[in-house]
């Protein structure tokens, strides 16, 4: 029997999304959330995540704001949300200023019951100034597991998102994932101070997936790969590969090969990639050779494969990726075609966001040279200090943990507008006080030709005028149509709470801790090549790996089961390379520096990796870039820090 609001909810389901009864989990999370409680939803891929949140929001009395983590995924849900009747928008970088100030409107009159933004659309200062005048039931985090930093797909942005949530007075959080450890659910627990009980985890088990390991040397994979289609040809299947050129190089293989395949990268422009995804939703093309780029917001039932061509970055990510198979729960298969040879690939990508010590010794200087309040620019940081924009932003989220810095708010540097009615005309609208405001504004923005920009400077100096209340007026100018607005340069405000801190102790320590979270990530890629390695059944391990110990030991639908373990073939042997002539690659790029550059950036350099110095100085131009790519990067580290003598 079923209480008078359970009732209730129950006739929501059947009315909106013609369901007698909610999946295993969904009752338990939406219950919660109903009855006034933040909680998490830590669902497997495809298992009805996103009820959790559009039931309640048909409920709640206010807005329901949701953060997603891709243009492509909120696009889908709000498709879905409208075949339901259900009033949902989107805020985000795709639309015109019509559309915008549409929304706006509409989310004022309490037209819409769920907004989906990006986790950067709170660091705009514009938006935080509207939709703090909103209210809002239920703030919901998808892809939560962003939020920790021992996560697979960490993203300092998230961080910020337990503040959010307290200065727009939302009163309760709903989580929501499909790939957190025990240890990422417990960070998420604290981050949010979400009590124990309100986090429901459902089995990551799935019995309809088949799980294959298939080992394969590197000139063997495209013929495993090729027998692997063809024996379920005209099916749907993603093929996921690490890196662009390879996406595009194995689709016109297949192609070739009179096996239909699309290329699918972050490469392409936005307009073919969602070309390409609407032919794949539809049927008309079957196999898609893709990056990871592909497959968030990707709600296609009846995926019958997905094939691993290169590793996948880590267990997560595998979990993800062969989680978008089988949604009907009809029997799909989930094929790795795996050796060693990719694992330089993927560990790279981990030793590329290990700032230096002195880069990060520069950030440090840089604060104690400031005086109350410190203003950055990220992008001219980065290249300033060497250090790529993630592991700078996660940088500064560990100098806020250590109270070095505290954020104050983020501002756009300049804006720009013209106008699209007179100045004598908008001044008229106004009275008294305000009307002189308006005015001063005006007198504050000298004219190119056509636009006006707006010197914040003048008007603190001359008027003493606060800058929110300016941004509010222009704002409003902007939403009345009568200007048209533009901003730039993000910049943001942190007040320096420590000045007298050690710069050599607190680099020291700074460091540390990015060696640890190297040290993690190499751990997560040492464990997924243990997992594909194993010699007990994959299902269950996969499911334990996700504190699932309910499924069985023995699958039956996995390689391990079927009695063929694998191990899988070992990096090829790669011809030595004298000292002369790594000295000869090295010393072109220090030359070209001002300064001496560390060991691990020459290892970089080596290795061909992106990276601010190696765009600044133009290192592609340099005969030794990526000549050691192929290399493993510790090996080729110590090999450079045994040549210049250096105690690395």
């Amino acid at each position: 029997m079923i209480s008078g609001y359970e009732y209730m909810y129950h006739q929501t389901l059947k009315k909106y999304f013609g369901f007698d009864s909610l999946r295993l989990g969904q009752e338990e999370v939406i219950t919660r959330v109903l009855n006034g409680h933040s909680a998490a939803a830590i669902f497997p891929t495809g298992s009805g995540k996103s009820l959790c949140y559009q039931l309640p929001a048909i409920e709640l009395p206010h807005l329901t704001l949701v953060i997603s983590p891709l243009l492509a995924l909120m696009k889908d849900q709000l498709d879905f949300l409208a075949t339901k009747g259900i009033p949902a928008a989107s805020i985000d970088s795709s639309q015109t200023w019509q559309q915008t100030q549409q929304v706006m409107h509409q989310i004022r009159q309490g037209e819409i019951k769920v907004l989906m933004i990006s986790v950067e659309r709170l660091k705009n200062e514009r938006f935080r100034h509207f939709i703090s005048q909103i209210q809002i039931s239920l703030l919901v985090v998808d892809e939560a597991h962003c939020i920790s930093e021992w996560g697979h797909n960490f993203r300092p942005d998230y961080l910020k998102l337990p503040y959010y949530q307290q200065a727009l007075n939302i009163p309760q959080v709903l989580l929501l994932t499909a790939t957190a450890t025990p240890a990422v659910i417990q960070d998420m627990q604290d981050k949010f101070a979400i009590d124990k009980n309100d986090i429901i985890v459902t089995g990551f088990y799935r019995n309809n997936l088949d799980l294959t390991v298939l080992a394969a040397d590197e000139d063997e994979k495209i013929d495993t790969l090729k027998h692997q289609l063809s024996q379920r040809s005209n099916e749907p299947a993603i093929v996921y590969v690490t890196l662009q050129h390879t996406a595009e190089q194995v689709a016109e293989v297949l192609t070739r090969s009179h096996i239909p395949a699309q290329a699918y990268h972050a490469g392409m422009d936005s307009e073919r990639r969602h070309s390409i995804q609407q032919q794949f939703m539809h049927g008309e093309i079957n196999c898609i050779v893709a990056t990871i780029a592909f497959g968030m917001g990707i709600d296609k039932s009846n995926i019958r494969q997905v094939i691993h061509f290169d590793l996948p970055k880590s267990i997560e990510n595998y979990s993800q990726e062969i989680g978008r198979a089988g949604r009907d729960g009809e029997i799909s298969h989930c094929t790795v075609i795996a050796n060693k040879s990719g694992l330089n690939v993927l560990e790279n990508f981990v030793f590329g966001d290990t700032p230096d010590r002195n880069a990060i010794a520069y950030v440090l200087r840089e604060i104690q040279a400031q005086d109350q309040q410190w203003e950055i620019m990220s992008g001219r940081l980065s290249k300033d200090c060497n250090i790529r924009l993630l592991p700078l932003k996660t940088l500064l989220v560990y100098l806020e943990i250590r109270q070095i810095i505290e954020p104050m708010f983020t501002y756009f540097a300049d804006y720009r507008y013209k106008m699209n009615v007179s100045q004598y005309e908008i001044i008229q609208r106004f009275q008294g006080e305000r009307r002189q405001f308006i005015e001063t504004i005006f007198a504050c923005s000298p004219k190119a030709r056509v636009w006006h920009t707006l010197d914040m400077d003048a008007l603190w100096q001359g008027y003493q005028v606060d800058r929110k209340r300016v941004v509010a007026a222009i704002d409003y100018l902007h939403e009345q149509g009568w200007i048209t607005l533009e901003s730039k340069q993000m910049t943001d405000v942190y007040r320096i709470n420590q000045h007298h801190f050690d710069i050599e102790a607190e680099t020291a320590a700074l460091y540390q801790l990015f060696q640890q979270k190297e040290h993690s990530e190499i751990h997560r890629i040492e464990n997924m090549i243990a997992f594909f390695e194993s010699k007990s059944c994959l299902s269950h391990k996969l499911a334990n790996y996700f504190a699932d110990h309910h499924a069985p030991e023995q699958c039956g639908h996995c390689s391990v089961c079927r009695g063929k373990t694998v191990t899988l073939p070992t990096l090829p042997t790669l011809p030595e390379i004298s000292d002369q002539q790594i000295t000869i690659w090295s010393d072109s790029f220090i030359e070209r520096n001002d300064s001496s550059p560390s060991m691990a950036a020459i290892t970089r350099f080596l290795h061909g990796m992106s990276t601010p110095l190696n765009s600044k100085i133009k290192a592609k131009q340099l005969d030794g870039f990526g000549v050691l790519e192929a290399y493993p990067f510790q090996q080729t580290f110590a090999h450079i820090c045994r040549l210049y003598n250096s105690n690395c």
